[in-house]
């Protein structure tokens, strides 16, 4: 059985272990469009500045725990050492829940287990609420979630993915959770200190329509995209890590050869972003900024052209790996052909970094992927962007009482517990004995484990970005030493940890650009049709758009560099 360490304790690297969320990160489509909005009976914009100071709750760092690697830079915090059982601390020591029942819908990758299994009944003891999930498929929750939001019959606690975030859910969202304000705001959240040791931007993300609405999942600022390589074979083959685009270009035409089966690369276009410095493109408010004074989107910046054309030139000089070529390398799984050699370099989540890792561990002993660090398209140092600061939310029904309110903090309190606490174990490992064993002080999920220690409890609140390998520590320390040297080259765009609510009208004005960036870089397209597509964008709502930020902006201000 493949080891199965934390990938930390955050949904977010959670849900980058599935199939689907790393082909959302990869292909981009669904993050590309998580900011929706409504006109209709709902607050389009933001809330920030003096405003969101008076609705966030007072920020606490957490003292149980002390992490082997502290944050630096926006990165996670890590941990490096085995898991001594014995040592584990606690951080909840009395039982807050009353014993509501809460009904909980969420989305779920895989089978969903037995209401009655060993871990829900586990952690609804730990927690003192009877919590009852209504799990629904992760590959469809977006149509569920449009259906339930529209009826009447709305469950106790809902979990809404900043990917889902379209169309008319951010009003739904608006009309029909609670604003959990009079109970964590200010000093409020301390008695419910787990929860006050969630970083302040995280919560800044989850005010909805002027209230704090959202329960957040917490992730690090920095880049989640990664150049991975196999570190193994460079070391073999006496190949340089890279360090410009021409570096790269170079050293991927040496690396290819197709007779032999072997090419350097995937598409690396989210890498070439990263590198010429263009606006993030995981939300679409992160892609404005101010640039000599005036609000730019980051289609209209040469950046973004030169970052196409420079992954064009990767496909024209045939060093992509064919399942690029043809679009599948977003669709299937790569790891078995980037095990075998066939290429040596691609980008996805962070996460894979470990997930790969531990897949190879036994079968192929020799298997070493790292972390490339970002460069700059010229050698020198990148201009990265900020991603935000959270990105999935927990939300509870406006018409729930006061008492099933208090105990779906309870629970939030218990699954927002740091790392090497009692709590986090239960929450993310289950019952010792029954869903996971330790050996030489590394946890390792049983078959039953895997099948009732999911995406369940992880959903409703987490504790600060942290990374911890008991397996493979050293895995642990390169990711978050790669986050905290990225970190110190990047910035925050002007909208940076806002929750924006575009006005419907211009829900799908971008949507079709990822297609297009694809077709240019595989030769289909020209960059003069680019131009064309953003001249047209422009005139079909972007500038108009443009006007939209720029006053949201000068009411607001811009996000804390």
């Amino acid at each position: 059985m493949t080891p199965n360490a934390a990938s930390g304790p955050s949904r977010r690297n959670f849900l980058a272990s599935s199939a689907v969320a790393a082909a959302a990160v990869a292909g981009g489509m669904p993050l590309l469009s998580a900011c929706g909005g409504s006109d209709g009976g709902s607050r389009d914009g933001t809330t920030s500045g003096k405003d969101a100071k008076k609705l966030l709750p007072a920020y606490v760092a957490g003292n149980v725990v002390t992490p082997d690697i502290p944050s630096k830079n926006g990165s996670a915090v890590g941990f490096t050492g085995k898991l001594d059982l014995a040592g584990l601390k606690t951080s909840v020591p009395e039982k807050l829940g009353k014993g509501s029942r809460v009904t909980i819908m969420s989305p779920f990758w895989g089978s969903p287990p037995k209401a009655d299994n060993a871990y829900y009944k586990a952690m609804n003891d730990l927690t003192g609420v009877d919590v009852v999930w209504q799990n629904q498929d992760g590959n469809t929750y977006d149509q569920k979630l449009g259906a339930v939001l529209a009826s009447s019959d709305v469950p106790d606690v809902v979990v809404v993915p900043g990917w889902n975030m379209t169309g008319k859910i951010p009003s739904a969202i608006i009309g029909k959770f609670a604003d959990l304000g009079p109970h964590l705001s200010g000093d409020a959240v301390k008695d419910y200190p787990n929860l006050a040791a969630i970083p302040t931007d995280a919560w800044q993300r989850s005010l909805f329509g002027g209230k704090l609405r959202g329960l957040p999942m917490p992730s690090s600022y920095v880049t989640g995209i990664v150049p991975l390589y196999r570190q193994d074979v460079f070391e073999k083959e006496g190949y340089e890590v890279p360090r410009s685009c021409d570096e790269f270009l170079a050293l991927a035409k040496e690396i290819t050869n197709a007779k032999a089966k072997r090419w350097a690369c995937l598409d690396m276009k989210w890498t070439a972003f990263n590198a010429f410095g263009v606006l993030s493109g995981e939300e679409k408010s992160l892609g404005w900024n101010e640039i000599d004074g005036k609000l730019v989107y980051r289609i209209e910046t040469e950046e973004y052209l030169e970052a196409l054309e420079w992954t064009r030139k990767l496909f024209a000089a045939g060093v992509v790996h064919p399942d690029a070529e043809l679009g599948k390398s977003n669709a299937t799984d790569p790891g078995p052909k980037f095990a075998a050699g066939e290429f040596l370099v691609y980008n996805q989540d962070a996460s894979q970094w470990w997930s790969r890792t531990a897949e190879q561990a036994s079968q192929n002993p020799e298997f070493k992927i790292w972390g490339m660090d970002i460069f700059g398209h010229d050698g020198g140092d990148p201009t990265l962007w900020a991603k935000n600061p959270a990105g999935i939310f927990a939300f509870v029904n406006k018409k729930a009482s006061e008492s099933v309110v208090r105990d779906v903090l309870a629970v939030a309190n218990v699954t927002a517990a740091p790392y090497g606490t009692k709590e986090y174990m239960l929450t993310n490992y289950g019952v010792e004995g029954t869903h996971y064993t330790v050996k030489d002080g590394v946890p390792t999920k049983t078959d039953q484990g895997n099948i009732d220690v999911m995406n369940a409890f992880v959903m409703v609140a987490s504790p600060a970005p942290t990374i911890a390998h008991p397996d493979f520590p050293e895995v642990a320390r390169g990711q978050v030493e790669w986050q905290q040297r990225m970190g110190a080259f990047t910035r925050k765009s002007a909208f940076y940890g806002m929750q924006i609510t575009e006005p419907a009208r211009y829900t799908n004005l971008s949507n079709d650009f990822e297609q297009l960036e694809d077709d240019v870089v595989r030769g289909r397209k020209k960059i003069g049709d680019m131009q064309q597509a953003v001249s047209d964008w422009r005139g079909k709502g972007g500038d108009k758009l443009r006007d939209w930020y720029k006053k949201l902006l000068d009411e607001n201000g811009p996000a804390a560099s």
